[in-house]
């Protein structure tokens, strides 16, 4: 068959018959819907974009980290686990991954997360000369301790968290004490937010341990700070930051841990989804962007489902890079 010389309307024809049968590759998939407002939008983004744009059928699986992995390596399904914190499944995820099992379509599909040590945006706007955690360990003047002003408050994490050790280690090895600091245990994460929101609320310096993607760090644009630091290393980390206090007799200063995420599919997925592993190559939330979607979650209560539409409608000029025009086209004229 030779397209020029079809009429307009041939053409396009044809070219729906190409692009179903392109399409139709995708099929059934299972997608996991986790537990967390991130994750839940964007299983809900990649549902319409897959089935509007690539003709899949997507099955939503309710899932969490351990157990979505679990079932991923051990039934290979779900198909899709589109915000997979592997820190806590690296060394069986690895091994998946060797053997073909499992596979990582896409390292990082939210930029600027992860955990570590946060000032609010005011505070580096006054203070430009707060570049790293060292160059603010040396001002404890400037974030008074309620209880005691002449010492500097920093705010780690509630009792029985596991942030709780690393950041009592971490005091330790940078010396804090020693330097005019005091280590502030908010108790629960209702302490932790309320004070960083009072601190917010009028304008006042705070320094402290937090996590994104979440809304309150999106809501107020906190800053997160460099360590001025390199990681010390995993030896340091799981051996002596990550436990509690007595079984880490010299911790090292350190950056914190390196948070990584992936979107992982499985081997069937990768094999029959064609074009769309390229969609998830290129699916990447700007920090700032997911802030915004999940402030926007927690003010209207919204569900994965309603966030999802409402990205889809802000964030247009986002998600139409995602994939190709055509693809997009379709997307666009389904919502």
């Amino acid at each position: 068959m030779k397209l020029k010389n079809l009429t307009g309307i041939s053409i396009a024809s044809a070219m729906t018959i190409f692009g179903s049968s392109a399409f139709a590759e995708c099929g059934d998939i299972t997608m996991a819907d986790m537990n967390w407002p991130s994750a839940t939008l964007m299983a809900n983004v990649d549902k319409i974009i897959l089935e509007a744009g690539y003709g899949c059928s997507v099955e939503m699986v309710v899932g969490a980290t351990t157990t979505t992995f679990a079932s991923m390596n051990e039934k290979g399904e779900p198909d899709v686990a589109g915000e997979l914190w592997i820190n806590a499944v690296r060394e069986p995820l690895n091994a998946a991954m060797d053997e073909g099992r499992l596979h990582s379509a896409l390292n990082g599909p939210i930029t600027d997360l992860g955990e570590g040590w946060w000032i609010p945006p005011y505070t580096a706007a006054k203070h430009p000369e707060l570049k790293t955690v060292l160059d603010i360990l040396d001002n404890p003047q400037l974030f008074p301790d309620k209880e005691d002003p002449s010492k500097g408050a920093f705010i780690g994490c509630p009792a029985g968290w596991g942030c709780q050790l690393s950041n009592i280690n971490l005091f330790r090895a940078f010396e804090m004490e020693k330097k005019g600091w005091v280590l502030i245990d908010p108790g629960s994460q209702a302490g932790l937010d309320g004070s960083l929101i009072k601190a917010n609320e009028r304008e006042e310096n705070w320094f402290g341990y937090y996590w994104s993607p979440t809304s309150i760090i999106g809501k107020y644009g906190m800053k997160l700070v460099p360590f001025g630091v390199p990681f010390a290393g995993a030896e340091n980390w799981d051996g002596c930051i990550a436990k509690a206090e007595q079984d880490c007799a010299d911790p090292k200063p350190s950056a914190w841990t390196e948070s990584e995420v992936h979107t992982v599919v499985t081997d069937n997925f990768k094999n029959k989804a064609g074009p769309a592993m390229d969609y998830f190559a290129n699916r990447v939330y700007p920090g700032s962007v997911m802030g915004s979607m999940l402030v926007f979650m927690e003010e209207e209560q919204a569900d994965g489902v309603d966030a999802a539409a409402e990205f889809m409608s802000r964030h247009e000029d986002l998600w139409m890079k995602w994939v190709p025009a055509d693809v997009a086209a379709k997307v666009k004229a389904s919502l």
